[in-house]
């Protein structure tokens, strides 16, 4: 039998690819999850039907979302990811010496559980000793612990469900009283073709909490629209720019270069334009968010 998988991505698009063979499926407390083993892209993790990563192509959205702030801070020790129960953005992190301490704040343990067994390459790191999980919702961790990390990563899942408050000016407040003086954070906010009005809100959030807000792009070719997008605000040191000697960037990395650094910084008009609310849609139907 000859079995596909779908992502509706949109109305009028999808993503899809042949199945070897299903490896789990459940519904948990949170979400309907799902294992893949795919004949393009190798396993996947799907979750309400979108996909979360794919072990072909999960280091570009993972390097991207941990080394470009962790780089521009230059001296992290406390980091703190909100989401990713995969463990991929935590795996990066670990990459540098400096951090002390890693607290994954994932709402949904079986995530992790699952992950764990499905994608050691990912899931391997959670259990380094500088490794605290949370296990509860980031949106009120980062509300009861001010002043206390030096980089938060917001790696959420689609803004749908109890992901709707991670891409909102309250959160984004709270993160910044969340920071220690000189602290960075970084969201993921979808796709620019797709997304174009959830970019827009989260840049304006951002800006209202911070009085600063960044958009740098990066391509993954399993989300949606391939190309993805990442916000950041400082407290402190410009995140487009890489911090201290090439020496002090992790080696044996497959997508960022302190180079892929400042260079996703650089945005096409049709993006620029959106940023300054005068977007017009790259394709028909807007997308979650």
């Amino acid at each position: 039998m000859d079995l596909w998988f779908t992502e509706k991505q949109l109305p009028t698009v999808g993503l899809s690819c042949r199945v070897v063979r299903t490896l789990e499926v459940r519904q948990t407390a949170y979400q309907h999850l799902a294992v893949l083993e795919t004949e393009p892209w190798g396993r996947m993790l799907v979750l309400d039907g979108m996909i979360q990563l794919t072990v072909a192509d999960e280091f570009v959205y993972h390097e991207m979302l941990a080394h470009v702030p962790l780089v521009a801070h230059g001296q992290a020790r406390r980091v703190l990811v909100v989401g990713g129960g995969d463990g991929g953005t935590v795996r990066e992190v670990l990459r540098h010496p400096e951090v002390e301490e890693v607290v994954l704040a994932e709402i949904d343990p079986e995530v992790v559980e699952v992950c764990q067994r499905h994608f050691p390459e990912t899931a391997a790191c959670l259990d380094d000793p500088r490794v605290r999980l949370a296990i509860g919702d980031g949106i009120a961790h980062v509300a009861e612990h001010p002043d206390t990390y030096d980089v938060i990563l917001v790696d959420s899942t689609e803004p749908v469900g109890k992901a709707v408050g991670l891409f909102g000016e309250s959160f984004y407040a709270s993160c910044r009283q969340a920071l220690r003086p000189g602290g960075l954070m970084v969201a993921q906010t979808e796709s620019p073709f797709y997304n174009p009005q959830l970019i827009a809100r989260c840049h304006v959030a951002m800006r209202q909490a911070f009085g600063n807000a960044r958009l740098y792009l990066a391509p993954v070719p399993t989300y949606p629209s391939g190309l993805w997008s990442f916000m950041a605000a400082s407290l402190g040191p410009d995140p487009s720019v890489p911090a201290g000697e090439a020496g002090g960037t992790p080696s044996g990395l497959r997508y960022y270069s302190r180079e892929v650094h400042r260079a996703a910084f650089v945005l096409p008009p049709f993006v620029h334009a959106l940023l300054q609310g005068e977007r017009e849609p790259a394709v028909t139907g807007e997308g979650l968010g």
